[in-house]
């Protein structure tokens, strides 16, 4: 190539050259280095307000400085989107570590935690179910195991959960008994999970007929799990009163509201058994008043 030819490409292609070269002496060797692409000021730090008309009721109000914001309740959910001012109830006494995470530019992110110290539950919505959550022991010798089948169903206390295992067509209950005001409205829920359960029924029960040990348990079932109902199979996991079904052949309420004619003790039952029950889990039993 001849000088001339030379001459003509250097000064055709060296604006683009120079270009380049401005473009990356301008950037940072790091991100974040006077460029604003990461936030370096977060602030997730907020104040808990009691709410003087609201039984256990908490407002949580935070600064807006940043993009978003999200709310742990410390109630076993985990972080939940959220804005700058929160309202809370809190039904059940009990200590909660409440964290407010917020992110900003960049995706740098800042937690802040206090904690609420509920000291009584809820005389309406507060969970009457004693031991529900399976923690320890105390919470599982609250519940009574009722031996229908002599054998081949075995529910298991764990650490926050119970599960039940059964095959050859036989069951097992446990239950507890909880007193009740007349005509008060209560809710029954749960958080249910399991894998590969066939021929399986899993039944909850709210009744004052006692339970007896070696018998059936059929009194007044208001809501389950059942294979043959279309429920209860492959793996799932939610509440109850979402993922549940019973079979057709129960003729009573499958709603898991209840009220009783007269105050007084009523039992809760959960039972469960089949052909071929590989393991359902249950934890957060819960029984709340509603009105």
């Amino acid at each position: 190539m001849n000088l001339h030819i030379k001459l003509k490409y250097i000064i055709k292609y060296l604006p683009l050259v120079l270009i380049g070269l401005v473009f990356t002496s301008c950037q940072p060797d790091e991100l974040g280095e006077g460029n604003g692409l990461i936030a370096d000021n977060l602030d997730a730090d907020f104040t808990i307000n009691e709410v003087s008309d609201a039984n256990n009721t908490y407002s949580l109000n935070a600064n807006n400085s940043y993009i978003s914001s999200s709310w742990d309740l410390g109630k076993g959910a985990g972080f939940i989107s959220g804005g700058d001012a929160e309202e809370v109830f809190f039904p059940d006494a009990g200590t909660y570590t409440v964290q407010h995470k917020v992110t900003g530019i960049g995706g740098a992110s800042a937690v802040s935690s206090q904690t609420i110290n509920v000291a009584t539950s809820d005389p309406i919505a507060g969970n009457i179910v004693k031991g529900g959550k399976f923690e320890n022991a105390n919470d599982h010798n609250e519940w009574t195991i009722l031996n229908i089948s002599a054998s081949g169903a075995n529910w298991t206390f764990n650490d926050g959960s119970a599960t039940i295992v059964a095959g050859g067509w036989n069951q097992q209950a446990i239950y507890q008994p909880i007193e009740v005001i007349a005509n008060k409205k209560y809710t029954i829920d749960m958080v249910v999970s399991g894998d590969g359960n066939n021929e399986t029924w899993f039944e909850v029960f709210a009744s004052t007929t006692a339970p007896t040990q070696g018998n059936d348990y059929t009194s007044n079932v208001v809501m389950g799990l059942n294979t043959w109902g279309g429920c209860g199979t492959g793996s799932f996991n939610g509440i109850l009163s979402s993922v549940g079904c019973v079979d057709n052949s129960y003729s009573n309420s499958r709603s898991n509201e209840v009220t009783f004619d007269t105050s007084g003790t009523i039992y809760l039952v959960i039972k469960c058994g089949g052909n071929q029950t590989s393991g359902i889990t249950i934890s957060n039993v819960e029984m709340r008043g509603s009105n």
